[in-house]
């Protein structure tokens, strides 16, 4: 297989990060940025290469029942300046819901279509995955409550061999 000559058209970044509070609560927070590979034409005027179209960021504050406690959004750079930052307050809208089943469907009522920013939603599930990595990540294998992302995925079934090798106390192949 060859590679061709090709040209950079769009570049997404996401990143995310998870931080345990002091208070006991967790703070996730994600940045989304667009680029360009070339110049664009921009309603303020021409946007050089490499200069974010969008740059946002989403900041979810999540307790041990992983409860949103607070919600900030923020956008640093946005096609439409003096609109699209204009829906960040309804984000705090995700406080008092729960990551849990039926969380995406929450937030597709609460910030879908006209009642969000596109990119600002996208980036609410990619938090509350890593917010579900910080959280259950400070559980410890013997803990007295099960841990909930077991039986999330293939790899975590409690009839597995990862489960029966890292969490014993919750596997089903224990003798």
């Amino acid at each position: 297989m060859t590679t061709m000559d090709r040209e950079l058209l769009h570049q997404r970044t996401i990143e995310v990060k998870g931080y345990a509070r002091a208070d006991g609560c967790y703070d996730v927070e994600g940045w989304l940025r667009d680029v360009k590979g070339h110049e664009a034409d921009m309603v303020q005027g021409k946007l050089p290469a490499g200069e974010p179209i969008h740059d946002m960021f989403l900041r979810l504050t999540v307790n041990d029942d992983m409860v949103i406690q607070e919600a900030e959004a923020r956008m640093n750079s946005r096609p439409y300046p003096g609109t699209c930052e204009k829906i960040t307050p309804a984000y705090g809208l995700l406080k008092g819901v729960a990551i849990a089943p039926g969380f995406t469907k929450v937030v597709r009522s609460r910030l879908g279509g006209l009642h969000g920013c596109t990119h600002l939603t996208e980036l609410v599930g990619v938090v509350a995955t890593v917010a579900f990595q910080t959280r259950y990540g400070t559980l410890k294998p013997d803990a007295v409550e099960r841990p909930p992302h077991l039986d999330g995925c293939h790899a975590l079934s409690t009839s597995g061999e990862v489960v029966a090798r890292f969490y014993p106390h919750w596997s089903a192949l224990k003798s």
